[in-house]
């Protein structure tokens, strides 16, 4: 298991501490239970629920919204 891998095992989406899929394009993490996108900002991820962004392509499983 690579480095980066381990770290994404270890973050939660802020709001319904879901899992978080790495996106690329754009960059950041996108929360696979509340559909909300956190973007990495100058290299460092934006984990604020204030700033998040809906994400249609994240599954959703009947969780918060």
């Amino acid at each position: 298991m690579s480095e980066d891998q381990s770290l994404l095992e270890l973050l939660a989406c802020p709001k319904c501490h879901g899992k978080l899929a790495r996106i690329d394009g754009p960059d950041g993490f996108a929360c696979e239970r509340c559909a909300l996108f956190y973007a990495i900002e100058d290299g460092l991820p934006n984990m604020l629920i204030e700033e998040a962004k809906a994400w249609p392509l994240a599954k959703s499983e009947g969780g918060q919204a």
